[in-house]
């Protein structure tokens, strides 16, 4: 049920409906005092989820920063959460714009960082069909030669909590020693982080796929407005909000 709620809820949280919808309200209403108050909104709106300076401060407060690499320290696992691919429409996967996931927990177990790495996701439709995106990741590690002793996957979740919760067993049963590296993206990683610990994982960060236009780094650019940040706070919020839910559950 909760996924099937939060899938619904996802509908309401992004900006440009928010926009769309105090625009479409001021066109409706007749109270000119009213009207001009929502128009107001939209455009105050639209300025704020637009506006490159705000999202830049936003994304360096929010992102979870990278532990400084040490060559010498090894861990036993890298825990790559999902999200990374997608499901074509003959059924064959992809890998979308997350794919940095893959990169880095590649990297990770090719250099030997790490002993194993650890695919986690499954089918997070509404209506699943039989791709499974931790199966079909595994058929790429091993186009890279990764040996089938190192990986390991939890194909059965469809959220973050899923992850953890599924993921956790199977750390146990392989006898993997924690702490593990938790690999996804930056802008994911501060949820992730808690409810992994929540549940009693012992995981330290290694963000990765920086969403253009996030950093604390600023230039002139900065203050012309750019319309694709406005999906770029879809993430955040997403994140933000779930965050919030996460601490009261």
């Amino acid at each position: 049920m909760f996924l099937y709620t939060s899938k619904i809820l996802e509908f309401f949280i992004h900006p440009i409906i928010w926009i769309l919808g105090l625009s479409v309200a001021a066109l409706l209403v007749k109270k000119p005092v009213i009207k001009k108050r929502l128009l107001l909104a939209s455009v105050v709106l639209l300025f704020i989820f637009t506006n490159p300076f705000l999202m830049s401060k936003f994304s360096a407060l929010w992102d979870i920063k990278p532990v400084p690499e040490k060559k010498s320290e090894t861990y036993s696992c890298a825990i790559v959460l999902g999200g990374f691919s997608s499901e074509g429409n003959h059924g064959e996967g992809f890998f979308n714009t997350s794919a940095d996931r893959f990169i880095q927990g590649l990297k990770l177990i090719s250099t030997g960082q790490v002993a194993h790495i650890l695919i986690t996701g499954g089918n997070g439709e509404l209506i699943p069909d039989s791709f499974t995106e931790s199966n079909w990741v595994k058929t790429q590690l091993k186009l890279f030669k990764v040996p089938d002793s190192c990986i390991l996957i939890e194909n059965r979740s469809r959220n973050t909590i899923e992850n953890a919760a599924f993921t956790k067993p199977i750390l146990q049963k392989a006898g993997l020693q924690p702490p593990y590296l938790l690999v996804t993206s930056a802008f994911r990683m501060r949820r992730s982080l808690g409810i992994f610990k929540a549940t009693g994982i012992s995981v330290i960060p290694y963000p990765c796929n920086y969403l253009p236009g996030t950093g604390a780094n600023t230039s002139i650019g900065d203050v012309v407005p750019d319309g694709s940040l406005l999906g770029t706070w879809d993430y955040y919020i997403k994140e933000v909000i779930g965050t919030l839910v996460n601490k009261f559950r």
